[in-house]
């Protein structure tokens, strides 16, 4: 039993920890996105999936030389390692890149993900044929329960305390110990392989409970997407909101399907009903806060996930039909992933998924009760339960249908693609009325509409604030060249002269595409605009030397935090483009994460001068409360009039470690 669970426990564990490893490593080449996670969740279903099939049609193959594929399989998938993904992967310009991302995750960790995927049910298999009415399930509870701590681990202790070569190395080691105990199971086999199943007089599961099984599964996974996608957009697109969801997923199979099981339908479906009324309420435009809108969120994925599950471990077959069980589960996990990060994209202009997801598992629910015999809808007032039930998923349905309807009323345009969804809307009347551009909750850009107030530069870019001061300072020295990261509505084309040039880095050819309809900041600028598509750090790696007077970094979707953009080697690439004396202007504000230590570190390691420029709101001018940084290799650069009363000088010793490719740790610049 020990070589079972320990086998089964490792495999899980490291299943688990290189999804977030691996999604790390590939992270900045793609912008930094949080959809980059949800594309490397539908890649592990996928595969999850191939590898539940492979079980299947193993324990179904009477073949004697079987044990001897799988140990050539294990040993296959350990000759790939280290760990490691190729560079040719990455983007040329700003393409969807989820073909790609599938792509490079299918050469870097193919195949060993597979053989860890494949170990779950045949391990269970194996001990079901050579324990007589052992209970195998429980290794399934125990294989969640290490792929919990996986995930768990990884931001907690793994990121923090060492790099990403040591993480890719250690996995590998990792990797080599479970290839030897499932090798070794696999061999000792041969024995149990040739005894047949108890229970071979029970009855196969009916067409009807496989559809059911796969679409409780194919609900848990959509949910889980979409709630994860719902607050890395609107609540902290912050890379360790990833785990949160996924653990309370996996912790929800833990509780099901362990051998007492912990799912009371008398308390989790009110529980659920709670949860799907209060994500309504918050689903309007109130914006509450991130300490209501977190607990909530993941305690109602939570009794959704142990709902689903919960249904799930009640209608389990017997042992015999293990394989053909996870083969649903599998199919019905991918089935929501497919649907999430491939097809919502490309049909859904909003994130529809979370409304579906809620709706369908409303309906389940109904479907699953009517199947058990047991259930409340077949007592004495089985009848009024029925109508009570389906009243309320009709409830559910017309209230999220009203709410999306509302939301959107005064939405000009929305916008969807990879990189998520973008919303232009026009507000107030008269000479105030403005136009803005929303990622999230949060605003890229606005202009007025008023011809006389459009070249105002407003939102995060005002007059007083630390790139408008650093424009206007430079602006003594002749002709400017400009580099700006993040191109938004175009707004800091408005300090644009004739002569001058402003270059935008922008990953999302939405947003450039908006920039150009539905805002008039680049074709009103006199300067020469230039736009490069494709994430700014590649692109500035294969420019030659832009030679920028000032370089503005502002590049952050929603309150996402891109770390590739903000390591000691992304700032050694933007000194590379700037003239001696320029000013590298970074806009730090963000409501969840402190980034002043961060620059502060890059700024002392290259031995640059640095001031902190704060502004406050000015409503009638559309300008946002906003913090910059500004460096430069020359304290010349602040000793002018704007900047030396404006900026301020930090002397204080950072509190982190300094970022870099290699390294980074959220967890220590949280507010």
């Amino acid at each position: 039993m020990i070589l079972y669970a320990v086998t089964i426990f490792l495999s899980a564990f490291l299943l688990f920890q290189v999804q977030p490893l691996i999604a790390k490593i590939i992270l900045p080449w793609f912008g930094g996105t949080a959809a980059v996670w949800t594309t490397c969740m539908l890649f592990f279903q996928l595969l999850l999936l191939a590898g539940y099939v492979y079980s299947h049609a193993y324990v179904r193959w009477r073949v004697p030389a079987r044990r001897h594929i799988h140990i050539a399989l294990l040993v296959l998938a350990a000759a790939t390692l280290p760990l490691a993904a190729s560079a040719a992967w990455k983007p040329e310009g700003g393409e969807d890149p989820t073909w790609r991302i599938l792509g490079l995750l299918a050469t870097s960790v193919g195949l060993p993900y597979f053989v860890l995927s494949t170990t779950g049910p045949l391990v269970q298999a194996w001990y079901a044929r050579s324990h007589e009415g052992a209970a195998p399930y429980r290794l399934f509870a125990l294989s969640n329960l290490g792929s919990m701590l996986a995930l768990v681990s990884y931001p907690l202790a793994v990121e923090p305390l060492l790099t990403l070569g040591h993480q890719a190395a250690v996995w590998s080691a990792g990797f080599v110990l479970f290839a030897l105990a499932c090798a070794m199971l696999a061999w000792r086999s041969k024995a149990a392989e040739a005894l047949p199943l108890a229970g071979g007089d029970t009855a196969a599961p009916g067409a009807g409970l496989k559809a059911l099984w796969a679409a409780l599964a194919a609900c848990a996974s959509l949910l889980l997407l979409a709630f994860t996608s719902h607050m890395t957009l609107n609540i902290a697109a912050i890379p360790f909101l990833w785990v949160l969801p996924l653990a309370l997923y996996l912790l929800s199979f833990v509780l099901c399907f362990e051998a007492s099981g912990w799912y009371r339908r008398w308390l989790f479906l009110p529980l659920l009903a709670a949860g799907f009324a209060g994500v309504c309420v918050t689903l309007t435009r109130s914006n509450p806060s991130i300490w209501t809108l977190i607990p909530l969120y993941s305690a109602t994925l939570f009794a959704a996930c142990m709902v689903c599950h919960g249904e799930l471990a009640r209608s389990k077959p017997h042992p015999r039909h293990l394989t053909g069980f996870y083969l649903m589960l599998a199919l019905g996990g991918a089935a929501g992933g497919v649907l999430v990060g491939l097809v919502a994209p490309k049909v859904f202009e909003d994130l529809y998924e979370l409304p579906i997801g809620m709706v369908a598992l409303s309906l389940l629910v109904t479907v699953a009760l009517l199947r058990d015999r047991s259930s409340v809808l077949h007592r004495r007032f089985g009848i009024a339960a029925r109508i009570v039930l389906l009243a309320l998923a009709a409830a559910l349905a017309v209230a999220l249908y009203r709410t999306y309807a509302e939301n959107s009323a005064d939405t000009r345009v929305t916008s969807r693609n990879f990189y998520g969804v973008l919303n232009v809307r026009d507000t107030g009347e008269g000479p105030d009325a403005m136009r803005s551009l929303s990622h999230g909750t949060i605003i890229h850009g606005k202009q007025f509409l008023e011809p006389d107030r459009r070249d105002w530069p407003t939102s995060y870019y005002g007059l007083k604030s630390g790139v408008g001061l650093a424009l206007l300072e430079a602006r003594g020295h002749g002709p400017l060249r400009v580099g700006v990261v993040g191109l938004g509505a175009g707004t800091l084309a408005a300090y644009g002269r004739t002569g001058d040039v402003f270059r935008f880095y922008d990953i999302n050819p939405d947003v450039v595409e908006l920039a150009r309809t539905e805002f008039t900041f680049l074709k009103d600028s006199a300067a020469k605009v230039e736009v490069a598509l494709g994430d700014a750090r590649l692109s500035m790696e294969r420019e030659p030397a832009q030679n920028f007077d000032i370089l503005a970094l502002d590049a952050f979707s929603s309150d996402a935090i891109p770390v590739h953009l903000l390591t000691v080697e992304a700032f050694k690439t933007y000194l590379r483009h700037m003239k001696p004396g320029g000013v590298l202007a970074v806009h730090i504000s963000n409501r969840y994460l402190d980034l002043v230590p961060v620059v502060q570190q890059a700024a002392r390691h290259l031995s640059l001068e640095l001031r902190q420029v704060e502004n406050d709101d000015e409503d009638d001018a559309g300008v946002y409360r906003s913090d910059w940084m500004l460096l430069s290799t020359s304290p010349a650069a602040f000793e002018g009039q704007l900047l030396k009363e404006a900026g301020e000088r930090l002397d204080a010793v950072p509190s982190v470690k300094l970022w870099t490719d290699d390294y980074s740790d959220l967890y220590r610049i949280l507010k």
